[in-house]
């Protein structure tokens, strides 16, 4: 509990002088800052308060769900089997390894196991993020780096797994990646600048007290990562803005060599390479929009450094089909496609013919989890849908024939017939037809129902639908979700995703306007049962339909929302101002200042009624700032004209993700789900 007095009536906060009168909640550490965010937690509980028996139900429920004591499916690499295992009671998963058994067997040797990491003594009852877990290619060292504040600033260490020594590495402002040379000495790591932007990659032999700087990106729209190529054989360093990209290339045996440019950047140009073999030829392969948005793949020979005109296509450009990504093994290429707003993965064997993946559901989320070794002849899916638990899948490359390997329990009574997934189209006002993915018990089908509603719309990113433990409370209490796939995501390619950016944005918000309504048209549900969701960009797309069509909402949860849009983007000094102007324009033009205020959820706030609303925050968060949430509530209070409940919550110790530990996401879940119980009147 809060050491303050807690308030009868909700934080007001004071009015500064000019344009912006809540800048001064910017000012980091004040104590008029901490007392301020102070005071709201404490409103928070005191409203929150009657729910404490029913937040534990809900926590407790949640957790009989999931098998708190489980081993991952183990990973074949070299001599060993690479797994996790969490234990009842603990926040974090181990990580082990044990020797390899003979054959294609993954089953793990408890009594040969070794212990690699334990995050739970690392963290020390704190927060904790593991960023990097990278074993050596001779599997003598481990190089992990750990995130103790939430503000994505890592600290880099080297562990010997034969005599237990670990090192702490004497660098600073460190992005968390760690790439291993295959001399199993040196490491690349990227540093961050003062705008939380990994911009400069460092080569570090172990043993040296330095490292050397090896390459400086010095634009501030590209982010700079280093990773291995399928083959091991190659370092590939890939710089990216929102809208370009460049790739360079080393030959991982020669590490203390120069990195080589693939093609050099063009405006507009995005690729990605990798290399692997193509008829037992070593091969690059590139991923490139050249020849259009959806991109094609291309082979050149290994043999050199390949110039742009000797890219011979091998997978041609379509207007329908996505090309999202390929992952490489000796004898077959596999293609990450989207069509029709869903995943498709086809897989072209070496010398046989080309197949698609066949899946049980009409909506579903899927994806290449695991490529294993390069030379194996199969491959791990990643598949789940709204009402199945997540399975993973073994793929034998050459015939498609497939085998679930493991299935995430859900302990209780539990079955997925029990519950109803649909895939629904809403029309928006230019006629875009936007799908929706629908999923509630079965015995609720045909009656409007409460309805949690989710959207993003961002940066191309995919929602799949998902299946969650959690949401099995939200759905036995009669409680429908759905997500709206706007346009800003990627779910139906990168047309889709352009439709929603820079001058498109208003379309991301119309969509999701056209989404509630047309459930309440469908009968799904009704606006005072209608609760809407959204975090980061997506808490700007709650924002802004928020102050359109308040009376469409009973309610709103709001997650370390980026509300403050064009105040953060007019600031360069702030981490990632410079990257985000290709995806919301750069406020320094007149037109795309007008264009950003005209729906900026912070700037937006009317003298009019409002949901009840509840805004998360990150103290820590280097990507969307606690004071944006913090500004936009002070403006509520100050401009609504409403009693609904206004509830901020500041995580003082968390940032971008929220409170880290399984048990802690656990309690932050059911704190949600009572206050939709609350504000939608169930009594659960």
């Amino acid at each position: 509990m809060s050491s303050i007095a807690t308030p009868v009536t909700p934080p007001v906060a004071r009015k500064g002088d000019g344009a912006d009168p809540y800048a001064w909640l910017q000012e980091r550490d004040t104590s008029e800052v901490l007392e301020h965010l102070k005071a709201e937690n404490a409103y928070l509980d005191q409203n929150l308060a009657d729910q404490q028996a029913l937040r534990e139900t809900l926590f407790q429920e949640i957790k009989g769900r999931i098998q708190e004591t489980d081993l991952s499916l183990p990973s074949p690499w070299g001599p060993y089997l690479y797994y996790t295992r969490t234990t009842a009671g603990d926040e974090y998963a181990r990580h082990y390894r044990c020797p390899r058994p003979a054959g294609n067997g993954c089953e793990a040797d408890e009594s040969q196991e070794q212990l690699l990491l334990d995050p739970n003594q690392l963290a020390a009852g704190g927060f904790l993020s593991l960023g990097t877990f990278s074993i050596s290619p001779d599997h003598q060292r481990l190089a992990y780096s750990l995130d103790t504040s939430g503000d994505e600033i890592y600290q880099l260490f080297v562990k010997e797994l034969g005599t237990g020594e670990v090192r702490a590495l004497p660098f600073e402002n460190c992005d968390g990646s760690m790439t291993w040379a295959n001399d199993s000495q040196t490491l690349f790591f990227g540093e961050l600048d003062d705008t939380h932007r990994p911009w400069k990659l460092y080569r570090h032999r172990l043993g040296d007290a330095s490292a050397t700087e090896v390459f400086c990106e010095p634009d501030g729209r590209f982010f700079l990562h280093c990773g291995r190529s399928s083959s091991e054989r190659q370092l590939l360093l890939q710089l990216g803005s929102k809208t370009t990209s460049e790739a360079w290339v080393l030959d991982a045996d020669q590490p203390q060599q120069a990195f080589t440019c693939l093609a050099p950047r063009e405006e507009g140009h995005e690729y990605d390479v990798d290399h692997g073999l193509l008829n037992g030829q070593w091969t690059w392969f590139i991923r490139s929009n050249q020849d259009g948005i959806n991109f094609a793949l291309y082979q050149a020979p290994a043999t050199s450094i390949p110039k742009r005109s000797d890219w011979k296509p091998l997978v041609p450009h379509s207007d329908t089909v996505m090309l999202d990504g390929l992952t490489l093994n000796a004898k077959a290429l596999t293609l990450s496609l989207r069509e029709g707003g869903l995943p498709v993965i086809e897989v072209r064997p070496e010398g046989l013919p080309a197949y698609r993946v066949q899946l049980p559901d009409a909506a579903y989320s899927l994806y290449v989890q695991d490529s294993l070794e390069f030379d194996s002849d199969r491959i791990r899916l990643r598949y789940q849908s709204l009402n199945r638990p997540a399975q993973v899948r073994q793929l034998l490359l050459a015939n498609g024939e497939q085998q679930v390997l493991k299935q995430t329990p859900v302990l209780g009574e539990f079955d997925a017939d029990a519950y109803v997934s649909q895939r629904l189209w809403a029309t928006a006002a230019d006629g875009t037809q936007i799908p929706i993915s629908l999923v509630m018990r079965r015995d609720r089908v045909g009656q409007p129902a409460p309805l949690y509603l989710y959207g993003y719309g961002a940066y191309g990113a995919s929602l799949d639908p998902w299946f969650s433990h959690a949401r099995l409370s939200l759905l036995d209490r009669g409680v429908a979700f759905a997500i709206a796939h706007v346009r800003g995501g990627g779910e139906l390619g990168e047309a889709w995703y352009r439709a929603g950016k820079q001058e498109h944005k208003h379309n991301t918000f119309g969509d999701f306007i056209a989404c509630a309504e047309h459930l309440i048209a469908c009968g799904v549900t009704r606006a005072d049962q209608l609760v809407i969701s959204g975090g980061s960009a997506g808490g700007l797309l709650i924002g802004a339909v928020l102050n359109q069509r308040p009376e469409l909402f009973r309610a709103a949860i709001a997650e370390v929302p980026f509300v403050d849009v064009l105040n953060t983007m007019l600031d360069p000094d702030l981490p990632l101002t410079v990257t985000e102007y290709d995806e919301w324009g750069n406020p320094e033009e007149p037109e795309v200042y007008a264009r950003i205020k005209g729906y900026a959820p912070y700037e937006n706030v009317q003298a009019q009624a409002y949901p009840a609303l509840l805004v998360i925050a990150g103290y820590n968060d280097s990507r969307v700032q606690y004071w944006e949430a913090a500004k936009w509530v002070a403006r509520l209070r100050e401009l609504k004209t409403d009693a609904n409940l206004l509830l901020l919550k500041t995580e003082l110790g968390a940032g971008h993700g929220g409170m880290s530990g399984r048990y802690q996401g656990l309690r932050d879940v059911a704190l949600e789900y009572g206050f939709v119980f609350k504000v939608l009147g169930l009594t659960p």
